[in-house]
This record gives structure tokens, sequence and C-alpha cells, in this order.
């Protein structure tokens, strides 16, 4: 029987070159990341999700590839990447890398010859056109505001070429089999080497043709399929993460078991983020009802923010806007138009309670957790850095200068020096010598949810509880019955709830204070931000 591990994985992602600098050149490095896997594994992580590692042009935080095959020399050898993983797994913990297979960047040997000369092979490894058609809806450019077209000229190939991301980024004709094929073999090449499995980047969009009528795009093989097969072949166990950020309705079709056996929960987490700044249960409840069901072989990923923006356009505009006003008041913390530009922390107020109760409430989702390296000691966004660059500053690991990522006077990105959020404030070794910090809770809390695999099955029901601020999922379990509750008013609450008959006398464990069960009731009170797991001892 093949192992599904990531149902109840806890993912931990990493960008290599803000994590820590091991040999003292300001960038950080798979031996600086290596060195810290202690760290990563006493937090209680199974899976490390790692951002680009690949040469490229250093545009797009490394999604602009110029070579699949080997490590960008800035982050070490292949061999430091080699001990990496297997010094991982001796900790137990799985890793999984990014496979951007959508584009390349302009300056990949595939796109210079296609350009340089018409009859290249290469040269339908694009999507090239004379008169470029009309874009239809939906199919414009994934960056407003920084990106006006979807088609660019380029005077060398006397053509223009789509992409649906930055101009630097042409997108790649999954059409044309010797693409799919370049494809499979870059997904061989590194799971030849042990790694768990992948996070596809902008998955929805390798089903993409903009030059394909209707019935065309029905002929060409499906992308998704192929590479899922390929890989479970390869690998039977492997990891395939989705990044598909669509409606409730296109969801299904990505995950319909022969896809993906992951997705990121974008939907989810629009809901999430609504409930957090509007401080009702309502949004998350109808969030979780909206959520298509994953297929036996399948799992999602909940996270509360990435190390994009945090894209928003799954609300109404109403919606929409109340949270800018909740969390980005000032425009220079949205972004696109559609999301925000901030860290966790900062959007919270700094507020400890309330950031563990929003943890908690992350890993009381059904599905897998997965947190932003930094997230984890409330690390906060740097707004004058461009773009998404705002929640990708370097890992600020105790107070001495530059945070301890490097001894290096210039960095790859500057540390947060500043404010309630600068690294002689907020670091990982004064969490660690609290007890009662959010970095000490999150390693409760993963030790939690360990044990509690019946999160994972997503088999739960939401509870009346007569408070619009708190939400209480009953997990079913035939031996081991949870209810969860969270208060996400800063105000306490009372709570009442009729349970269900196959539902006994509880124990609290995990929150502050003791539950009242008379006559199948269930009554107790929340702190501000207050949370409450109740269940039998295991």
């Amino acid at each position: 029987m093949i192992q599904s591990w990531w149902k109840d994985a806890i993912i931990y992602a990493v960008d290599v070159e803000r994590f820590h600098d091991g040999n003292g050149d300001g960038v950080g490095d798979f031996k600086g990341l290596t060195s810290k896997l202690h760290y990563i594994a006493d937090l209680g992580v199974t899976c490390i999700w790692l951002l680009p590692f690949y040469p490229s042009t250093e545009e797009d935080n490394g999604y602009a590839i110029t070579d699949y095959f080997r490590i960008d020399s800035r982050f070490g050898l292949f061999e430091d990447f080699l001990d990496f993983v297997h010094r991982a797994g001796e900790y137990g913990i799985r890793v999984i890398i990014d496979l951007v297979v959508h584009h390349t960047s302009d300056q990949h040997p595939w796109f210079q010859a296609a350009r340089y000369n018409e009859k290249s092979r290469y040269r339908d490894y694009y999507v090239w056109a004379h008169h470029p058609p009309p874009v239809a809806p939906g199919e414009g450019t994934i960056f407003p505001g920084e990106e006006d077209t979807v088609w660019t000229y380029d005077e060398v190939a006397r053509a223009f070429y789509h992409h649906r991301f930055y101009h630097f980024e042409p997108g790649l004709n999954q059409a044309n089999p010797d693409v799919r094929d370049e494809i499979m073999r870059i997904m061989d090449f590194w799971l030849s080497f042990g790694i768990a499995g992948f996070r596809v980047d902008a998955a929805a969009h390798l089903l993409e043709n903009p030059l394909a009528t209707p019935s065309e795009a029905e002929e060409i093989p499906d992308i998704l399929r192929q590479m899922y097969k390929r890989a479970t072949t390869f690998k039977p166990d492997v990891l395939m993460l989705g990044e598909v950020d669509e409606s409730p309705q296109e969801l299904e079709k990505f995950f319909d078991g022969s896809r993906l056996n992951m997705m990121f929960n974008f939907l989810l987490d629009n809901y999430l983020i609504l409930a957090l700044a509007e401080e009702r249960a309502e949004p998350i409840q109808r969030g979780l009802t909206l959520l298509p069901q994953a297929p036996s072989n399948g799992q999602w990923a909940n996270f509360l923010r990435n190390l994009d923006e945090a894209d928003l356009e799954r609300l109404k505009p109403e919606e929409l806007q109340a949270v800018f006003r909740a969390f980005a008041p000032e425009e220079n913390m949205r972004i696109y138009g559609r999301g925000l530009r901030r860290r966790l922390a900062p959007m919270l107020g700094g507020d400890e309670q309330r950031l563990k109760m929003a943890f908690s409430l992350l890993f009381a989702m059904p599905g897998a957790p997965l947190i932003v390296y930094g997230d984890e000691i409330g690390m906060g966004e740097d707004l004058s850095q461009p773009g998404r660059n705002a929640v990708r500053s370097p890992m600020q690991w105790d107070g001495s200068d530059n945070g301890g990522f490097s001894t290096q006077k210039k960095l790859a990105q500057p540390v947060i020096r500043d404010g309630p959020f600068g690294f002689t404030r907020v670091n990982v070794e004064e969490q660690l010598n609290r007890p009662d910090s959010l970095l000490s809770f999150i390693r409760r809390l993963t030790k939690l949810r360990r044990l509690h695999k019946e999160i994972q099955s997503g088999a739960y029901a939401i509870l009346g509880c007569k408070s619009e601020h708190v939400l209480a999922l009953h997990y079913k379990s035939e031996d081991t019955p949870l209810i969860v509750l969270h208060n996400l008013k800063g105000e306490k609450a009372k709570v009442e709830i009729d349970l269900p008959l196959d539902v006994g006398p509880l124990s609290s464990l995990f929150g502050d204070g003791g539950p009242d069960f008379s006559n199948g009731r269930l009554r107790l009170e929340l702190e501000p931000y207050g949370i409450r797991w109740l269940g039998r001892a295991k």
C-alpha cells in the first residue's frame, strides 16, 4: 500500500537565499540551511518546501530560470544540496522543490535559440504570433500595474511571444511533445536525487494555450496528468503540490485524483483572512462549505501567508475592502489591487495571543498546515522593498548584527533592523528562551497536531455555539472525538454547545481552563482570542 505521508505533513517554506548564510558572503546557502536543520526538526516540521534555487537572472525571486539541472552557484555546490537532502532525511524531514515549467527566463538557451532562428527546434518551445489574438477574459497578465500585456514583441524574432507572467518569462508551449519530454526529463533528474516531490508552479496555467481553438485545446494531451503519471511511476509516494488559485468550480478539475495529490488552499485562505479581519467565524464556515472534497489520494495544504502577496481575489469587492481597512490601510501595503504584501504578525498588530490563536486555527483546519519561514517567530515585513520582496526579509536568528543571518555587511536583502519587528526584538534565540513565546507555542502545537491525525481526514462538523465570534469544529473519530474552539474576537466569549450523542465528557488538551459538561451540553468561557482543544488524552 502506498504511504500517503503528505496527508498529515507539516510543511515549512524556505527561501534558501534568505534563510542562513553558511560561508559569510551575504547570501543564504545550502550549508547554512543544513546547519539549521535541528531547528526545523525541533519545530515539528516533516516536509520542507524549497523555493527556486536554480541558476536564474535573479528576477522574480528566482522564478526566471536559465538552467533546470544545476544549483545557482551563490547557494553552493550540488554536493551541498545532496548533503542537505540526506541530512534532512536523517531528521525524518522530506524535501520538495519548486518545479517551474510554465515559463523560462528570456535568457534561457532555449529561448535564445528560438528567437534567433525561426527554423530552430526550440522555436516551437514557446508560443509565437505575428498578429496576437485578442486576450480572452480571465487570461490577462498576472501582474496588473507591472505588465500591460501578455504579448511582447521581440525585435530579433520579429514576432510576439506569449507570457502570463513577466515579459522576461516567456511561456512554454505545453502543446509541443518535445516540451513535455523536457519536463519529464527535469522531473526524473531531481527525483533521482532523493527529493520527495514538487511544488508545481502556476499549475492552473499549464493547461492554457492562447492560440488553440476550443476543439484544438481538447485534443492537446493533459500535461498535469502526464506529469503525475510519470512522477508516481518513478516514486509511488511522490507529492505533487499544485499552485491553483481558481474558483471552487474550477478547482475540482485539478483535484480529480489523477493530476495533483495536494493543492494550496487559496480559497480557504481568503476566508481565513476575512474572518481574522472581521473577527467573525462565519467566513471560515462559508469557506469550508465551498471547498471541494479532496480525492481519496489527495490533501489540501492550508496556510495563512505565503511568500507572494496574500491574493484575495475570491472575496467580494466589499469583503476585500474590509480586509484592506483592517490589514492594509496604507496603499503601499497593497499590491495588484487584489492582495496584501504584509507578513502575518504586523497584520495582527503584533498581538502575540492573537497570533497564537491564528496559528491554532490554521492547525485545526482539515488538511496539512504550511508555515512560511519566520512566521513562527512573528517576523514583520519591509515595505521599503519592491513588490513581493516586502515579505521576504532574511531570517532573524538572534540579536547580533544582521540578526545572525550573515557576518557579511552587504546582504542579499537587508534585514529588518528597526521598529517592533526588528531583529533585536524578534528573533529565534529570544523566543527559545521564553516558554510563553510564539515559537514555543507553535512547537507545542505541532506536537498536538501530529497526535491528532483525525484532522487530516477532513471528517468534521461545524457546531453551533451561540457566538458569532467563535468557530467550533468537531472532528469525528470512533475512539478519539476532538472539539476545537477559537475565539476570533479580542473580548471574552461565553460558549454553549449541544454535543452530539456519541461525544462524552472531554478534557482540555490545549488552551486555558477546563470545560463544564452537563446533560449533553458543553459550557465554557474563552479568553480574548482564546483557544480550546478538547478531547481524550493520548
